[in-house]
C-alpha cells in the first residue's frame, strides 16, 4: 500500500469520524457546555458559550481568542485558492465529493478546516511517523455557530493599517467640549478637544491653568464660531486665540503645498514679533509652517518664504496688503482663520482703510476673531464688516470696578512745567535698580531724552517709531530679558508687549484718552498674582483728567513726594545745552514736538496749549529762551509727515483744532517777549 493511499484512507477517516461527532452534538442543542479535549493528556479546558449573531462572547481561553481573531474567508475566495485535493491529483470521485463536503463544513467551523488541512511537507516527505505525530499533535475540532466578526475600522484607513491610538477628528473633539466641566480651568480639562502635541507644548511653556478669556472663548473658537473678545491687558488673549488656530490647521492636515490657512494681524512689529514668539513654542510638537512678515523686513526674502507655502502666518497690516496685491506666487486662497488682535490700535494709528482692503481681498468662508482691549463704535462697524451676522460676544472684566488689574498701584503728582525734567530724573536715579518704562508723547522727546540721561551717566535705553527694526528689536528683547534697566519709549511699546517683571510704569506725557493709559500701565502688573507701580505727571492746568479717569474706572491717589529731595541739575543743564550743539539741536526737536503734540490732544477742553507757560516747558528741554514753533496747521500734503508703511504706522500725521490764527499770535508773541527779556 502506498503512502498516497494511506493518506487518504486516514482522512477517510477522520472525516467519518467528525460527522458522527457533529450530528451528535447538534442533537443537542440545549447543552451550552461541552466535554474537554484530553488528547496528549491536555488539561481540561472550558468551551466557549454558544455566541449570538450580535455579540461575540469574551472568553479568557487563549487559543480560542487567537480562533476568533480571525475571521473565516468566505467560501467564493477558498474555491479560487489551489485546494490539497488538486496538488495531490487524486482521480477518484469519491474523494472529490468528501472535499466538497470538507469546504462546506469549513464554513461551519475554522477548527474542522484546519484538522482537515494535509500539510504539502508531510506529502513529500514520505515519512509516516511524521503523519502518525501531527494526527496526534492536532486538537479535536471544537464546533461553534456561525459568527461574523467585523473590522475594526478605526485601524484600517486605506487598506493599511493605523496606529493604536483612534484618530483625532473634528467629531470626538466636540464632543468632548460638550461634556468638559466648564468649572475645570486647567488645561488638562481640554484634552480629547486639544491634540495632545498642542497640550504638551503648553506644560512645556509652563501654563496650567486658563485665563477667564481663555476659559471663555476656547470653547466656542474651537467649534469654529467667529468671536469679538474684550479684556484687559495681560489677561492672555494671545493664548486664547494661537491655541484654536493650532488646532485648526492641524485637523485640516495643511501642508505647505496648501499655502496659507491662518493669518495673525498685529498693530506693531514688536507685538508682532512677541505673537511670533509665542507660536513658535506651541508649534513645537506641531510640523506645520509658520512665518512672519512686517515692515522693516526684507520684502524678497519674505515673498520668496510665502511662495514655498506659511501655513500660520503673522504679520503687520500694511506689509500684509503689499504682499496680497503684489506677490504672484502668496496662496491665500484656502484661508480658514482671520485674527486680527489690538483691533482699536489698528484703526487708531490709521490702518484702517487698509484693513478694509485686507478684508475684501480674503476669502470670504473663513472663521474671523477680532481681540482687544477696549470696544468702541469704529471697532463695531468693522466686526459687520468682517464677521459673520451673528458672532459671539466675549467680554471679561466688564462688571469689575475698576479696568486695571487688581495687582497694580497707581497714582499721580502734580507737578509744574519747570520742574517736571528735575522729578523725572530724581525718580530715574532712585529706581536705577529697578526695571523702570518711561513714555513720552513723540518720537523725538524720547530721542532727546535718551542722549541727554546717558550723557550724564544715566543709563537708558529707547524704542521709538523712527528707529530701524533691527534697532527696535534688539532693545526690546534686551530689556525683556534684563532684570533691570530703564526703558524710555513711545506708544509704540504700548500695546500687547509681554515684557516681564516690569517695577514702574511712567507716563512723563499725559495720555490721549484714558484707554490710552489703561494700555500704557498694562505693561506691569501681568498674570495672576503679580504687582506693580504705575505713576502719572500731571502740570495743575490737568488736573480735570482725573475725572475721565474716574468715568473709565481707573482709579488714581495723589503720590506724596519730598521737593526738598529733588535733585537741582537747572543750572548745570542749562549750561550742557547752550554749549553742546547735537544736543541743542535734539533739545530743539524735542520741545517743537512736545507742543505740537499737546496741540493735537484730543481732550482739548483740559490740554489745552493756550494755557501752557512756553518759558516754563523750555526750561524743562534746558533752554532759557524757547525756541520758535510754527503749527503748521494748513501746511500742503507733501509737507506733512508721512505714515510709516508695513509695521508701526507710528509719526502719522494728526489734524490740527481750528483757531489757528490766534494760535500762532500767542507763541510769536511769547518768544518776542522772551527775546527782549533775554537780551536785557
Amino acid at each position: 500500500m502506498s503512502i498516497r493511499e494511506k493518506l487518504l484512507m486516514k482522512k477517510i477517516v477522520k472525516r467519518e469520524k467528525m460527522k458522527k461527532e457533529l450530528s451528535q452534538k447538534k442533537g443537542n442543542k440545549k447543552a451550552q457546555k461541552q466535554e474537554p479535549s484530553k488528547q496528549n493528556g491536555n488539561k481540561p479546558s472550558k468551551k466557549p458559550e454558544i455566541l449570538s449573531k450580535k455579540h461575540v462572547a469574551e472568553d479568557e481561553d487563549d487559543d480560542l481568542e487567537e480562533d476568533f481573531q480571525e475571521a473565516p474567508l468566505p467560501k467564493k475566495k477558498q474555491q479560487k485558492q489551489p485546494s490539497k485535493k488538486q496538488e495531490i491529483q487524486v482521480a477518484n470521485s469519491d474523494s472529490e465529493s468528501d472535499d466538497d463536503e470538507q469546504e462546506d463544513e469549513a464554513d461551519e467551523d475554522s477548527d474542522v478546516d484546519e484538522v482537515a488541512e494535509v500539510d504539502e511537507d508531510d506529502v513529500d516527505s514520505g515519512s509516516e511517523d511524521d503523519d502518525q505525530q501531527e494526527d496526534e499533535d492536532e486538537p479535536e475540532p471544537v464546533p461553534a455557530k456561525k459568527t461574523k466578526l467585523l473590522p475594526n475600522k478605526s485601524k484600517a484607513q486605506n487598506g493599511k493599517p493605523a496606529k493604536d491610538d483612534k484618530p483625532f477628528t473634528v467629531e470626538s473633539s466636540l464632543a468632548a467640549l460638550d461634556y468638559r466641566d466648564s468649572d475645570d480651568r486647567s488645561f488638562a480639562s481640554l484634552k480629547g478637544a486639544v491634540s495632545e502635541a498642542t497640550l504638551r507644548a503648553i506644560k512645556e511653556m509652563g501654563f496650567t491653568e486658563m485665563t477667564e478669556i481663555q476659559a471663555k472663548s476656547l470653547t466656542p473658537l474651537l467649534k469654529g464660531r467667529d468671536l469679538v473678545g474684550a479684556a484687559q491687558t495681560g489677561s492672555g488673549k494671545t493664548l486664547a486665540f494661537l491655541i484654536p488656530a493650532v488646532e485648526l490647521i492641524n485637523k485640516l492636515r495643511f501642508m505647505p503645498r496648501n499655502g496659507t490657512g491662518v493669518i495673525i494681524i498685529s498693530p506693531t512689529r514688536e507685538l508682532s514679533m512677541q505673537t511670533f514668539g509665542v507660536l513658535k513654542e506651541l508649534m513645537a510638537h506641531h510640523h506645520h509652517t509658520y512665518g512672519l512678515v512686517m515692515g522693516g523686513s526684507n520684502r524678497q526674502v519674505e515673498s520668496e518664504k510665502l511662495g514655498k507655502g506659511i501655513n500660520i502666518l503673522v504679520a503687520t497690516p500694511g506689509r500684509l496688503l503689499d504682499h496680497l496685491q503684489n506677490s504672484p506666487d502668496f496662496l491665500y486662497k484656502n484661508l480658514q482663520c482671520l485674527i486680527i488682535d489690538e483691533v482699536d490700535r489698528i484703526l487708531e494709528i490709521g490702518f484702517e482703510e487698509e484693513l478694509k482692503q485686507i478684508i475684501n481681498l480674503l476669502p470670504k468662508r473663513r472663521q474671523t476673531m477680532l481681540f482687544s482691549a477696549t470696544q468702541t463704535a469704529r471697532i463695531e462697524a468693522l466686526s459687520k464688516l468682517a464677521l459673520k451676522s451673528e458672532p459671539i460676544y466675549v467680554g471679561v472684566h466688564d462688571n469689575q470696578d475698576t479696568a486695571t488689574v487688581d495687582g497694580l498701584e497707581q497714582g499721580y503728582i502734580v507737578c509744574p512745567s519747570e520742574k517736571r525734567l528735575l522729578v523725572l530724573f530724581t525718580f530715574l536715579k532712585k529706581n536705577r535698580k529697578k526695571k523702570v518704562m518711561v513714555f513720552f508723547s513723540s518720537c523725538m522727546s524720547v530721542k532727546y531724552h535718551h542722549e541727554l540721561f546717558n550723557y550724564i551717566d544715566l543709563p537708558v535705553t529707547s524704542i521709538h517709531g523712527k528707529q530701524k527694526q533691527t534697532k527696535r528689536t534688539t532693545t526690546f528683547f534686551q530689556f525683556c530679558n534684563a532684570e533691570s534697566g530703564i526703558l524710555l519709549c513711545t506708544d509704540v511699546a504700548a500695546r500687547g508687549l509681554d515684557i516681564p517683571q516690569v517695577d514702574w510704569i511712567v507716563q512723563y506725557d499725559p495720555p490721549d484718552d484714558p484707554r490710552e493709559y489703561i494700555h500704557r500701565v498694562g505693561r506691569t502688573a501681568r498674570g495672576s498674582g503679580t504687582s506693580g507701580h504705575a505713576l502719572l505727571l500731571m502740570r495743575p492746568e490737568e488736573l480735570g483728567f482725573l475725572r475721565y479717569l474716574k468715568a473709565a474706572k481707573v482709579p488714581l491717589n495723589e503720590f506724596e513726594f519730598s521737593w526738598q529731595k529733588i535733585a537741582d541739575i537747572q543750572l548745570q543743564l542749562e549750561k550742557l545745552i547752550a554749549k553742546n550743539y547735537f544736543l541743542n539741536q535734539s533739545a530743539k526737536e524735542a520741545f517743537k514736538s512736545y507742543v505740537r503734540a499737546y496741540d493735537s490732544h484730543q481732550l482739548k477742553q483740559i490740554f489745552n496749549v493756550n494755557t501752557l507757560d512756553l518759558q516754563a516747558v523750555a526750561k524743562s528741554f534746558g533752554f532759557l529762551v524757547p525756541p520758535v514753533v510754527d503749527l503748521k496747521v494748513g501746511a500742503a500734503k507733501r509737507e506733512r509727515p508721512e505714515k510709516r508703511v508695513g509695521g508701526g504706522g507710528f509719526g502719522f500725521y494728526k489734524k490740527m483744532n481750528e483757531g489757528s490764527a490766534s494760535k500762532q499770535r500767542h507763541f510769536k508773541q511769547v518768544n518776542r517777549d522772551q527775546a527782549k527779556k533775554f537780551m536785557r
